[in-house]
């Protein structure tokens, strides 16, 4: 997705260690007028799948799910971080290791919003090694749900995670895939991406 692309190359910013930090539309201010073309772009690139659930991973993939839910007329379902006591009955629970913050989490998701009937695209900010995506793939099997796709936002593209959840033959839409990045130069390469 141009758009995505061009406001990384302006305002995106490469650090030491692979990071990419976009911190100033993205993940901590948010360019609504962006986010609202990715929802209209996941929209496109899944118009053919019958999706009734939105299922993401607190706290930035929120805001992008929550705007491509209106596209799709779904609600969204946001798998927690962390056990809190408004969180009642019974849960799917899995464990993900998180590459920004390496660190491990229990995910949680109530067994009141994930069912057999569902169909689920996941959303989400980055994909880097996958670790995240693959505690969700885990949270839709053990409901019983049908995974229609997962859409993400940046791909990095030089790290294992996007290869590998296609290579499980499910859709995976990435609107701007990152396939190098050098910190020294501030450089960020793309992939050519539908």
């Amino acid at each position: 997705m141009k758009m995505l692309e061009d406001r990384i190359l302006k305002d995106g910013t490469v650090k030491e260690g692979n990071v990419l930090k976009v911190d100033s539309f993205l993940n901590h201010q948010i360019d609504i007028e962006l986010l609202n073309e990715m929802g209209k772009e996941f929209k496109r690139r899944f118009a053919d799948k019958k999706i009734t659930k939105i299922l993401t991973i607190e706290a930035s993939g929120i805001a992008i799910a929550s705007i491509a839910a209106q596209y799709f007329k779904v609600p969204i379902v946001f798998a927690k971080k962390s056990q809190s006591i408004n969180l009642d009955g019974e849960s799917y629970t899995t464990k993900i290791q998180s590459f920004t913050h390496n660190r491990v989490y229990d995910v949680i998701v109530s067994k009141k919003y994930l069912s057999p009937d569902d169909h689920i695209l996941v959303i989400d900010d980055f994909l880097a090694n996958g670790c995240a995506l693959k505690g969700l793939i885990e949270l839709v099997k053990a409901s019983g749900a049908s995974l229609e796709g997962i859409g993400i936002a940046i791909e990095k593209g030089f790290q294992k995670g996007g290869e590998e959840i296609r290579q499980m033959g499910i859709q995976l839409e990435s609107l701007a895939i990152v396939d190098g990045m050098d910190w020294t130069t501030k450089t960020i390469n793309f992939r050519a991406n539908n």
